[in-house]
């Protein structure tokens, strides 16, 4: 089932929410978008064969700005999410996890920095680090840059330390880039989206806004919860940083040592995070 706005007028901004077995969480998120300051959106939500009511929530909401899509198949993430910026209709798209949130604010601030610097493709916002009841329990800053900075040098710095980057929430980008340098890579299922802004960032500057303007929710068993333990997955996410590592490290000019530090980090911050997230999720 779709809904539709029965206009044919292009939005400035797609909200696209790839949506598996959100049923829980599903309806804030949805409520956080529609209650922006700024309006000229639409708002599509992939539902990629959820098992649960994840879908019949999304229809249940009679808003003209509303767009379900039900995928004939699971596609997973990295295709789901690819699915999100095909039906993506607007020139400025955001995706949004079915757990987090955005702010009132969000949209009208982050649109801005992209209409008003056309030569910019990625654009990212401080994010607040919220609990179950989504009250917030911590904060995650971009880079300590405010307005414009080098997109290859904040890639490389990424690369090496600390995703400054940061979620899908906290981002927004010009769909045609992210199309010409080719979507999220299906050879990452957990970190396909740093992988796309690392990319992203070196077709030019990034624009970095230090308001918080989106909440990321903690859950031990959401994705990032489970992929920043100790046990199965935990070991596969290390290891596909690696594979991250190996494909940009030539591009972003960081050596050998650079190379191992990174994957030597990644390893001890993955189990420094785990222990964060167990906490908060469970104060």
């Amino acid at each position: 089932m779709e809904f539709h706005s029965g206009s044919d007028r292009v939005p400035q901004v797609s909200v696209c929410i790839p949506a598996y077995n959100n049923e829980a969480y599903i309806l804030d998120t949805i409520n956080a978008v529609l209650a922006q300051t700024f309006t000229d959106f639409e708002l599509v939500v992939i539902d990629d064969c959820s098992k649960d009511k994840t879908a019949a929530v999304v229809e249940g909401v009679k808003d003209p700005r509303v767009r379900l899509v039900r995928n004939e198949k699971n596609l997973g993430m990295a295709g789901n999410w690819n699915r999100c910026i095909e039906e993506a209709g607007a020139p400025f798209v955001k995706v949004l996890c079915a757990d987090d949130i955005l702010y009132p604010t969000s949209l009208e601030r982050e649109m801005s920095a992209l209409a008003e610097n056309p030569d910019i493709n990625l654009v990212s916002s401080d994010t607040a680090l919220i609990d179950l009841e989504g009250r917030q329990v911590g904060a995650f800053k971009r880079f300590p840059v405010n307005g414009r900075m080098n997109g290859r040098r904040l890639a490389r710095i990424s690369l090496l330390f600390n995703n400054f980057f940061g979620a899908p929430c906290n981002n927004m980008f010009r769909r045609e880039a992210a199309l010409a340098v080719g979507g999220f890579d299906k050879n990452f299922p957990y970190i396909l989206d740093f992988d796309l802004w690392l990319r992203l960032a070196c077709t030019g500057d990034v624009y970095i806004i230090h308001e918080t303007l989106n909440g990321f929710r903690l859950r031990n068993d959401s994705n990032t919860g489970e992929v920043m333990g100790t046990g199965e997955k935990g070991d596969v996410y290390v290891a596909e940083h690696g594979r991250l590592v190996d494909k940009h490290c030539s591009v972003l000019g960081i050596g050998k040592w650079g190379c191992g530090f990174s994957k030597w980090w990644r390893k001890t911050r993955s189990k420094i995070i785990h222990l964060y997230l167990k906490i908060k999720s469970n104060a």
